[in-house]
């Protein structure tokens, strides 16, 4: 038999699915909410929610909700009154909620222009009451797997050598262990083996440790943090060449800048080249080349050769174009060419 509450007033358990946990720039898909009355009854409520924008799939994948599941749904909101009203002579109740869950429908009632107040109300985190009851520190672990006091705790070696004790405990403590992820798929991932515990132990598959980058479902990286999270890393780069300086000149760890710069290098090493025109000229040999440049040089109207004077009859003025009009200019022939040639010759 469950245990009753002793409650003076409502508290209404929720949970909200998001399209990230970004509590500014994400929105909700989903709100569940079980109000527990004073009398031991409960009254539920869910509601899907449009967040009038794509759900990024590694985030589909976690919770299971997909852009055509929500393509119907009210935008928040439609439905900010009624969630307001169903928990407005309530306490609240969640896990990790005090973080991440009360902010994020805080921010969607101020959105939405709705006046909700948090004065008054009791917050209890279940969250909260785990990690502090069963606390995940190192001397913690000690007792709880091997039944004893770290001597000379807060020691390098002493906490060293603990270490490897708890994780020889936990191997044989969870041999036979089942467990569960996120998408229901089950396995015993606790096993005396280096390759599977890897496995087990870098779920989130950071790319950079601090998890600035995470590689997604097809081994791409992708960023998982800011405006483009969620995005992969090399198509950031192509729409947006600048967010990589940004990165290098920003306030980031050193090991995270590292692996941004390879996967920068990669990119650029694996883009289409652009396809460079054809330079006829360059592919013409050298005499040809000079045979044009002199021809070009002849035909410009200011050009006289160096035994011919041409002479104004008022002003006598030789810095005058030649003209003739009466008669079509003469084809260029190997004649005039060597004597252009002779001329600008270097001594």
């Amino acid at each position: 038999m469950r245990m009753k509450l002793n409650l003076k007033r409502p508290l209404a358990f929720f949970d909200l699915e998001t399209t990230g946990t970004s509590v500014g720039s994400d929105r909700v898909i989903e709100i569940a909410i079980i109000k527990l009355l004073p009398d031991g009854s409960e009254q539920s409520q869910r509601w899907l929610v449009s967040p009038e924008r794509p759900i990024p799939l590694e985030t589909s994948l976690i919770h299971g909700i997909y852009d055509d599941d929500v393509k119907d749904a009210p935008v928040f909101k439609t439905i900010a009154q009624e969630v307001a009203d169903f928990i407005a002579d309530s306490d609240l109740a969640g896990y990790n909620s005090n973080k991440f869950d009360i902010p994020m429908l805080m921010e969607e009632f101020l959105r939405a222009g709705i006046e909700f107040s948090l004065d008054g109300r009791h917050f209890v985190d279940v969250q909260n009451i785990f990690h502090q009851m069963e606390q995940r520190t190192l001397k913690a672990a000690y007792r709880f797997y091997c039944d004893k006091d770290i001597i000379n705790a807060h020691s390098a070696e002493a906490d060293t050598r603990a270490t490897m004790e708890v994780l020889l405990a936990q191997i044989e403590r969870y041999a036979d262990t089942e467990w569960e992820d996120k998408k229901g798929n089950k396995s015993i991932p606790v096993v005396n083996d280096v390759a599977a515990l890897h496995e087990f132990t870098n779920l989130h598959r950071a790319v950079d440790f601090v998890g600035r980058m995470v590689y997604n479902e097809d081994g791409h990286e992708v960023f998982n943090f800011g405006k483009h999270k969620g995005k992969r890393v090399e198509e950031v780069y192509e729409a947006e060449p600048s967010y990589f300086s940004w990165i290098m000149q920003g306030d980031f760890p050193l090991y995270t800048k590292r692996k941004a710069e390879e996967i920068h290098k990669r990119w650029l090493q694996n883009r289409p080249k652009p396809v460079k025109a054809d330079n006829k000229a360059e592919q013409q040999p050298k005499q040809q080349q000079d045979n044009n440049r002199l021809k070009k040089d002849f035909q410009k109207p200011h050009f006289k050769p160096h035994n011919q004077q041409h002479h104004n009859n008022s002003n006598n003025n030789y810095n005058k174009p030649f003209k003739k009009k009466e008669e079509p200019a003469e084809p260029v022939n190997e004649d005039m060419l060597q004597m252009l040639a002779n001329k600008f010759k270097k001594a």
